[in-house]
């Protein structure tokens, strides 16, 4: 009974404090592209002999490269690539789903083969308006001889541009519950506490749960099935203005960190 009494106390004088730092992610959060700090693994690409390949998308994608729809499986926001080839330094993709376009992008190569720069418009997993950017990779290797300029490896290392509506989000704290909502359509309402929930509103994501670690520390796994697909770790800075967040894909292997700062 005594331990009982003391634990319950313990509850009643943290509690305070917690339903503190819960509050203090409430609001609507702008991801800074600018200086966030993008994956070290590269992206590789293939493009020869008419064929084009992503050999680091999940799963790897191969399609002839003769501007039509092929048909890709295994990708949930679409499911057909249409590979143009401008010329040996530019190559346009669009991406469909169910007939519909969801992507389109415009990937050019430096006249020096080391820079490429790519924007692109997707509403893949958009119940609005697209989401729309353009930004550069820095070439890590070349592709084999006699290739397009696009096929190597490459790193990201930078965003110039990326609609506020692919960057923002919104959470609210009730009780013991956090609910997100995104311009794109994205939504949930989990219990803090790690439980199993729905995410709506995503092709690719079904499930979510959250918890809080610590006081500041905010941690979100999203879910495809049974399979853990992202975990991100949101911890606010002392002030409440500003939050480091650490997203690693469980899907390609890699992590990206970037700053939100509250609106």
């Amino acid at each position: 009974m005594k331990k009982l009494f003391l634990a319950a106390s313990l509850m009643l004088l943290f509690a305070p404090v917690l339903m503190l730092a819960q509050n203090g992610f409430d609001g609507t959060w702008k991801i800074d592209v600018n200086n966030a700090q993008f994956p070290k693994k590269p992206d590789v690409y293939l493009l020869q002999n008419g064929t084009y390949e992503c050999k680091t998308c999940v799963p790897p994608v191969k399609v002839k490269a003769d501007g039509t729809d092929q048909t890709v499986t295994g990708h949930p926001y679409y499911d057909t690539a249409a590979i143009k080839v401008v010329n040996d330094h530019q190559v346009e993709e669009t991406d469909k789903k169910n007939g519909k376009t969801v992507t389109t992008s415009k990937t050019t190569v430096s006249p020096g083969g080391n820079t490429l720069t790519f924007e692109y418009t997707d509403s893949s997993n958009s119940n609005a308006e697209p989401v729309t950017g353009k930004g550069e990779e820095t070439r890590v290797a070349k592709g084999p001889a006699g290739s397009n300029a696009i096929s190597g490896s490459w790193r990201i290392s930078k965003f110039d541009t990326v609609s506020d509506n692919g960057v923002t989000f919104t959470y609210k704290v009730s009780g013991n519950e956090l609910t997100m909502t995104a311009p794109t359509g994205q939504s949930y309402t989990a219990k803090l506490d790690g439980t199993n929930a729905p995410y709506k509103g995503d092709p690719g994501t079904d499930g979510v749960s959250v918890k809080m670690m610590g006081k500041n520390t905010l941690v979100e796994t999203d879910k495809r099935g049974d399979k853990v697909i992202s975990v991100s770790k949101m911890t606010l800075a002392p002030d409440g203005k500003t939050a480091k967040i650490v997203l690693e894909d469980k899907l390609h292997g890699t992590t990206t960190q970037a700053t939100a700062v509250k609106q």
